[in-house]
């Protein structure tokens, strides 16, 4: 029965080639007489502008993007079938691919796009009635039969129908359906980047990519649950969803730091989305404003609290963080500007010389009252426009005023002075003192004028940070809340990081925002949506920010609170922000199940989960069964390369090729690599923070920079009793380490380990 099935399948994959081959070379000749256009208008212009030519050299682009994408999908065009049949409809069979294709010349759909409505029916259709939402509206239907394609080589190796190839596993609590096609895709070795799944998206997750943009949705996901994959996905889908009036240059993926940048770079190219914008929120933040000190970055900063053995100090210093991370730290700039903003004490009248060309009466009339509702320097812009409309009159009404007063120094000259060449040499001094006046105002009002404004406009975001802290208002204003060491210690910790040429990472919010009342946010600036990875090390002041620069609220936001490594600023809970700040308007969804690791692999970590005691569900794995974690015992340090090397030479046996060596810091890293290098007989890349990409397979990394990233096989390195202790840092930190790992995990025991490892677990 499969057989025959195979046998039918193949021979449909060769018609669809033969539809695909024939609208490829109509494309192909379209795009030679294009190009032959272009040429001809080119020779036409002789390097002169043309429109015509610009115009037809963006169609050739088209169609060349187009051949390249129908070319790929030669090799393998769909991934899924779906049979369905709408009430008083025929049955269609529909196959589903990355990419939809159309023969054009027979007016044939030869493979549906996975974004379009109907493809719905594969993800989270089932048999039987079943439906999708259309444009048009809901579409009703029977559904009886979905198709999965393992392609290999080009070819069709295996099928996989819904219910016949998915399997109960016996035995085991809490476990449902194995999707085999699934569990074949997540065997596969991975490289260094993050690859699209759109054969293998769950319901779960398709829901989430297909939810719609008009308000914020907040994603909690359990390591592993594909997360970031599913937000990327989800951007891919609103392009195509939403295309009449979104492209990609209009969405932002806000990422933890470059090299996780560069691990999801692969994505959204293969999607369709190229031009998506990606950042991080330090350089979203420098992109807004010039800032050219030093940033204090958060990994340094934890580097140092993990450091930090004088206990108060460390407390204060965590304390800071999270305070200038709040909303409450954002109402006291608030009722600082309001206070600085209401004393116009820096207003005075525009002169020159003597003379006055607009009076202060009129100028903090306009600033107070008639222009209040621009942001400060648009209000000054504003104010200059309006008084630059009656600067020209009242420069002329200044010149009579001069005329006037000497017309009567000159007639008491006349009328008083009776020698007539006494009376010459005073006439003649008065009127030159008179022109002399004249031409100045004359030549030099405008100038008076545009400095008058460039000073007042002077006083950039940085100023007004630093005379925030070293105002006396300061403490007037602090909140009742945090006590008057701890506003002493931020204001010292300020003033050090300021004489030394450094911007601290949790600055950059406050930053930001006295830029945005100083000078609004343009249209221009944002966006139609913005992804936030690993959102739970967002403070509610960064998350209030990022969402200022998305239009409607357009935001997807994913994390994971018990990944929450930067607790110190992060957020403490998920209703910190949807209730607090999106007043419950925004959805919240919770993904358990697993992709990444195997069950052996989830288990191990669930203590190091368990201890943080956040409530959240415990991670629930496909049921993908490998090798359990072992532990093994390294009698001397400087041996460990023998037992590592072992490790990456079995793992390339299996056919697998990255490999990461995780240590609790970037210290250790450091020592860990001297030890290798003496060594081992393999190469190995130290991640330090700053990288933009992964060189090497063998990676030695400090725990809190592998968040968000996976590997075929992980080298816990030395997780003892002293160095994670039942503190939530390093509770944190351990379930980061140990949830990296997607076949293969290792121990590597020297001293005894902490309590958060069970062994014969």
């Amino acid at each position: 029965m499969i057989d025959e099935i195979l046998y039918e399948e193949k021979k449909i994959l060769e018609e669809k080639r033969k539809l695909i081959l024939e609208e490829l070379d109509e494309k192909k000749s379209n795009r030679e007489k294009i190009e032959n256009k272009v040429k001809f208008l080119a020779k036409e212009s002789k390097g002169n502008y043309n429109e015509e030519k610009e115009t037809t050299e963006k169609i050739s682009d088209v169609l060349k993007k187009d051949i390249e994408g129908y070319e790929e999908a030669l090799l393998s065009p769909y991934f899924g079938r779906v049979d369905f049949r709408e009430k008083r409809g025929l049955e269609e069979n529909i196959y589903i691919g990355k990419k939809g294709i159309t023969n054009n010349i027979r007016g044939e759909e030869v493979v549906v796009d996975w974004r379009a409505p109907v493809a719905d029916l594969y993800y989270s259709g089932t048999g039987g009635e079943a439906y999708y939402k259309a444009p048009i509206g809901v579409i009703d239907g029977t559904l009886s039969l979905k198709r999965k394609f393992l392609f290999e080589d080009g070819e069709i190796k295996d099928i996989f129908d819904d219910g016949l190839n998915e399997l109960m596993i016996n035995g085991e609590e809490g476990t449902e359906l194995v999707d085999e096609f699934l569990k074949i895709n997540l065997e596969e070795s991975r490289g260094k980047k993050l690859k699209e799944v759109v054969a293998t998206i769950q319901k779960e997750q398709n829901e989430i990519i297909r939810w719609p943009r008009t308000f914020p949705i907040i994603v909690q996901g359990s390591a592993g649950s594909g997360k970031t994959t599913i937000a990327l996905h989800r951007l891919a889908y609103l392009i195509y969803r939403y295309k009449e009036n979104m492209i990609g240059q209009e969405i932002l993926v806000l990422a933890p730091n470059k090299l996780f940048l560069d691990y999801i770079s692969e994505i959204l190219p293969n999607l369709g989305a190229e031009e998506v914008k990606q950042s991080t929120f330090e350089e979203l933040v420098k992109s807004k404003f010039k800032l050219k000190a030093k940033i204090y970055n958060k990994d340094d900063k934890l580097k140092n609290i993990m450091e930090e053995e004088d206990l108060v100090k460390k407390n204060l210093i965590i304390d800071s963080a999270k305070f200038r991370g709040s909303m409450v730290f954002k109402e006291m700039i608030d009722k600082y500007i309001a206070l600085v903003d209401s004393s116009a004490r820096e207003i005075q009248d525009i002169k020159i010389y003597d003379y006055i060309l607009f009076d202060k009466k009129e100028i903090i009339k306009l600033y107070l009252k008639d222009l209040k509702s621009y942001p400060i320097n648009k209000r000054k812009d504003e104010i200059k426009r309006y008084l630059s409309l009656k600067l020209k009159e009242k420069i002329e009404l200044l010149v009579y005023s001069i005329d006037n007063k000497w017309e009567k120094n000159i007639k008491d000259i006349k009328i008083n002075c009776e020698d007539i060449e006494e009376r010459r040499k005073l006439l003649i001094n008065e009127y030159n003192k008179r022109d002399e006046i004249k031409n100045n105002v004359l030549k030099n009002s405008k100038k008076q004028f545009n400095d008058y404004f460039k000073h007042w406009k002077g006083i950039g975001v940085n100023h007004i940070y630093y005379n925030f802290f070293t105002d006396e208002i300061f403490n007037m204003i602090a909140s009742k809340d945090i006590s008057q060491e701890l506003i002493d210690f931020m204001k010292e910790e300020f003033l050090k990081n300021y004489e030394n040429g450094l911007v601290d990472e949790d600055d950059l919010a406050p930053l930001l925002y006295i830029r945005n009342l100083l000078e609004g946010i343009e249209e221009k600036e944002k966006f139609k949506h913005i992804v936030v990875d690993e959102a739970q090390d967002y403070s509610p002041f960064q998350v209030y920010l990022v969402n200022s620069f998305a239009k409607g609220n357009s935001l997807t936001l994913v994390g994971d609170l018990a990944q929450g490594i930067y607790y110190y600023k992060g957020l403490r809970v998920w209703e910190d922000i949807t209730q607090k700040l999106f007043k419950s308007e925004a959805t919240y969804v919770q993904l358990t199940q697993s992709y990444r690791s195997t069950v052996e692999i989830i288990d191990f970590a669930k203590e190091a989960l368990e201890a943080q005691n956040l409530g959240l569900k415990n991670a629930k794995p496909v049921l993908r069964h490998g090798e359990e974690p072992k532990i093994i015992q390294v009698e001397e340090e400087k041996g460990i390369y023998k037992n590592i090397d072992e490790i990456i030479s079995k793992i390339r046996e299996l056919g697998k090729t990255s490999v990461a060596i995780i240590t609790k810091d970037a210290k250790e890293a450091e020592k860990v690599e001297k030890l290798l290098k003496r060594k081992s007989i393999y190469k190995f890349q130290r991640i330090k923070g700053k990288e933009n990409n992964f060189i090497e397979d063998n990676v030695i990394i400090p725990s809190y920079l592998t968040k968000g990233l996976e590997f075929d096989c992980t080298i816990i390195y030395d997780p003892s009793k002293n160095k994670y202790k039942k503190e939530i840092l390093e509770e944190r930190l351990l379930y980061v380490m140990l949830t990296r790992a997607l076949h293969y995990e290792y121990i590597l025991k020297i001293n005894n380990l902490t309590e958060l490892i069970i062994e014969n677990c």
